[in-house]
């Protein structure tokens, strides 16, 4: 796909169509069906609060969590209302079925100089993507501001009026996007801002320990995030996005993920990406789990080798 027609599909989805975020989901119409599969088959879909607005969304609209919505639009997402997945086709073209931290590892000229972004190009925030679309924009699907697919600014290149504005990590350039035909949307050095602070997007195990461990590079240090986000307690919840101010973080890291195949346990996933099955007690300490149940889909943070 070129890169112009892949800007031209993501920017109809965030104004051409009614998207709700749903975890899981890459373009799925809210069918009563579908509904009931999404809120059945993942946690975070069955909150309650989350619960109740995928329950109460309209047959029209569609469904995406951010990576979702890259690979939906990938795989032929066009706004289907009586195909299943809205038109899109699971893994079409060869795209494969993966996660934000392998999304961004598979892109090319990851940077973190966004003098030279150009349209099309993925942006990536740890648990988060969103897709550049010049101009100093983005299309991102979030929870956050509208709770669906979204035109935000980035906050790298510059504010722009009546645009949300998130700051990303890195950007780079996807294996699946032909871009000979994106147009370099350059800024200097000297325009572009000084981001205040990241986001992070809580992911399924998270605890803010953990996060402050990751990102500020002590554990202990939870409470600046905790003050920094006007938390009350120390209660998270997946798919939250937390800043954390720049000056206090850690250049950015990229966290070792696996995704939960059917089949999948701690002991082989320990086995298979730790070398020793008996040190899956160490993803359960990563991830906070209190028991050993996992489900396909879910996302375990890994430790080092």
């Amino acid at each position: 796909m070129k890169s112009k027609e892949f800007v031209r599909r993501l920017r109809g989805a965030a104004e051409n169509y009614k998207t709700l975020y749903v975890m899981g989901c890459f373009g799925a119409p809210m069918t009563e069906a579908n509904k009931k599969r999404y809120i059945a088959h993942n946690s975070y879909n069955a909150t309650p609060a989350r619960r109740a607005m995928i329950e109460q969304a309209s047959a029209d609209t569609f469904g995406f969590d951010c990576v979702c919505l890259v690979k939906g639009v990938l795989w032929g997402w066009d706004g289907e209302e009586n195909a299943i997945y809205g038109g899109a086709e699971y893994c079409r073209g060869g795209v494969p079925d993966i996660g934000t931290e392998q999304i961004i590892a598979v892109c090319a000229g990851v940077s973190r100089d966004f003098s030279h972004i150009v349209p099309g190009e993925l942006l990536h925030s740890p648990g988060h993507v969103g897709v550049y679309i010049g101009d100093g924009l983005a299309v991102e699907c979030t929870p956050a501001w509208e709770n669906g697919v979204q035109i935000t600014a980035v906050g790298n290149i510059g504010a722009v009026p009546g645009k949300n504005t998130r700051t990303w990590v890195d950007h780079g350039r996807l294996p699946y996007i032909d871009y000979t035909d994106a147009e370099d949307d350059s800024t200097t050095a000297e325009d572009a801002p000084t981001a205040a602070y990241i986001e992070y997007t809580v992911v399924s195990g998270d605890c803010l320990w953990a996060i402050a461990a990751s990102l500020l590079g002590d554990g202990t240090r939870y409470r600046e995030i905790m003050e920094y986000n006007d938390l009350d307690s120390v209660a998270i919840y997946t798919g939250q996005v937390l800043r954390i101010p720049t000056e206090k973080a850690q250049p950015a890291p990229q966290p070792r993920t696996y995704t939960v195949k059917r089949g999948d346990c701690l002991w082989s996933i320990a086995a298979s990406t730790l070398g020793d099955g008996t040190r899956y007690g160490e993803i359960k300490s990563l991830n906070g789990m209190t028991s050993d149940m996992i489900y396909s889909g879910q996302t375990l943070r890994l430790p080092e080798r």
